[in-house]
């Protein structure tokens, strides 16, 4: 099954590209890897939720916004390179978490971002990962995730 009849059997549809926040691109493609810049969770240009890990935000909640990190980044891919058909392995995941003193779970929070991977790419969707925990992230979000993929040979 392709990537698109995947994404489309999980009933899964990606949101509108998101804006950048600054001054870079939110993608850049280097060969045939394509590197998506980091993701905050936002839904019509504004954050989703504000707030840190072991501080009102749940890690059920932020594996919700890390998958919905992942869908914007999927949404940026399928724009660079007209469908994620094209995509040939997800290769690395970056995971950031806002997080207060003594929360050590930041790799719950991101599986979040991989198992969407997982769901719609299968086993090209399996990457190295980090998943690390800081005092804060743009905008005062609990999660950031930057994405490194492998786009098929032209």
């Amino acid at each position: 099954m392709s990537h698109e009849a995947r994404l489309k059997a999980l009933g899964i549809e990606l949101p509108s590209l998101p804006a950048a926040a600054g001054l870079y691109a939110p993608c850049v493609r280097s060969g045939n890897q394509l590197f998506v810049s980091g993701q905050v969770p936002v839904r019509d240009g504004a954050p989703i939720r504000k707030g840190k890990l072991g501080q009102g935000v749940t890690i059920d909640e932020a594996a919700g916004l890390a998958r919905q990190c992942a869908l914007q980044a999927l949404a940026i891919v399928r724009a660079e390179l007209g469908s994620l058909d094209k995509v040939a392995k997800v290769i690395r995941v970056g995971g950031f978490v806002a997080s207060a003193d003594g929360f050590t779970d930041h790799p719950k929070v991101i599986n979040g971002a991989s198992q969407v991977l997982l769901d719609v790419f299968g086993e090209a969707g399996r990457h190295a990962r980090i998943a690390v925990g800081l005092a804060e992230l743009p905008f005062g979000v609990p999660v950031e995730v930057e994405f490194l993929f492998e786009a098929a040979p032209s």
